[in-house]
């Protein structure tokens, strides 16, 4: 059998490309036909928001097939699937906050001048800028338009991104970058702060006068864009995002939520030695479960989650802040690998409450508010440490599978 199977190998190759080899540059064709019958349809949705055809044109030169690429990177997860002592040992390195600092003294006046304007404290916007694009070292690469039509197309997320897409034509046709300099990320997020380009049009600032709002190459621009973002958002000047803390033996988890005078009197303390404040509301994180570092989080660390809803990332931008105003390191350990859900567990987890009729949320493999929630009242009905950190004991707790 074997010269036979060769024999017809060596026929198929003298044949010439028949076949998948010959049937690839005819897909490639039919992908850019397809491409560009999408992007025609654009334009009458592009012209009725004020974009003209050269803008259009301008936009879209060279631009004539989806990006494989982009396509692939939707299957991954990001800051979502990482553990968030992984996700803060990148994002608030040694170094990074050695360049913060380092920026912050530089850009002190600047940084003064934005946090007089919107009260955005300045440690907290260098804490964005880092996490974002170091500092403006690295933010993206890949051309927007290019990015956002793939994803359009592919409706990726429904018609989120067509909507981006024709949101970044009227950023070009309004002239505050050229379509050759919008650039960022693979998911069309831009520049230093990493603005979809719907945010860009409600909340980007031209904080340095000079009539452009560029958030790829003004530092002050990008600045104050997060701090007026953050503004709109709701940021609350006279709160922090959060306190890391220690928690006294025996402390009652099922009171979880409460005024920051309440935490003081039953005994938590901040990490730093400073007092808590004397008002204000707040709610007991520990995105590690008991043991391991925690925090009292304000209404400002949802400000900071409606930036990036991921919780890994709300928790990098806060401790990040404070560690380059000066704060110190977290001490408790993480937990082990063994003792945290993979996002298969999450998902099982999550529909296994939602049949007890203790999750409402989304069925999506994330850590996030409504699930630690909903971990929480399950451990106080089944009278657990209510620390609303989700296990693989307690999955198998609350499925009956060991």
């Amino acid at each position: 059998m074997r010269p036979l199977i060769a024999l017809a190998v060596v026929v198929a190759a003298l044949a010439g490309p028949t076949g998948p080899v010959a049937a690839e540059p005819a897909s490639r064709a039919a992908s850019a036909a397809e491409f560009a019958r999408f992007v025609a349809t654009l334009r009458p949705e592009a012209e009725a928001r004020g974009v003209s055809r050269a803008t259009f044109e301008a936009a879209f030169a060279g631009v004539t097939s989806p990006d494989p690429d982009i396509l692939a990177r939707t299957k991954r997860q990001g800051e979502f699937g990482r553990p968030v002592w992984d996700y803060l040992v990148g994002a608030v390195s040694a170094g990074r906050i050695a360049r913060g600092q380092a920026r912050g003294q530089a850009l002190a006046a600047t940084l003064a001048a934005i946090e007089a304007r919107y009260r955005v404290p300045a440690p907290v916007l260098l804490a964005f800028w880092g996490v974002e694009s170091d500092f403006g070292a690295s933010g993206g690469s890949v051309p927007t338009i290019r990015a956002l039509a793939t994803l359009a197309q592919a409706r990726h997320r429904g018609d989120l991104f067509r909507g981006e897409l024709l949101a970044a034509l009227q950023i070009l046709e309004r002239g505050d970058i050229a379509p050759d300099r919008m650039k960022g990320s693979w998911a069309g997020a831009m520049g230093q702060v990493q603005f979809l380009p719907s945010t860009f049009l409600k909340h980007a600032v031209d904080f340095d006068g000079d009539g452009h709002r560029d958030i790829w190459r003004s530092d002050a621009d990008a600045l104050a864009s997060i701090a007026a973002y953050l503004a709109d958002l709701g940021w609350k000047p006279d709160l922090s995002w959060g306190y890391a803390v220690t928690l006294p033996d025996g402390f009652d988890l099922t009171r979880y939520a409460g005024d920051l005078s309440d935490f003081t009197r039953r005994g938590v303390r901040r990490l730093d030695g400073g007092a808590l404040p004397p008002a204000g509301a707040a709610s007991l994180f520990l995105p590690g479960g008991l043991g391991a570092p925690a925090f009292l989080i304000t209404d400002n660390f949802e400000v900071i989650r409606a930036y990036n809803t991921s919780d890994s990332y709300a928790l990098a931008v806060g401790h990040l802040a404070d560690r380059l105003a000066g704060g110190p390191a977290l001490a408790a350990p993480w937990p082990s690998a063994a003792a945290r859900l993979d996002s298969a567990g999450l998902r099982a987890l999550q529909a296994g409450l939602a049949a007890q009729g203790l999750y409402a949320g989304d069925v999506d493999g994330r850590a996030g508010p409504k699930l630690r929630e909903s971990v929480r009242r399950y451990q106080i009905r089944e009278n657990l440490p209510a620390d609303g950190y989700a296990t693989p004991a307690l999955l198998a707790r609350l499925t009956g599978r060991p």
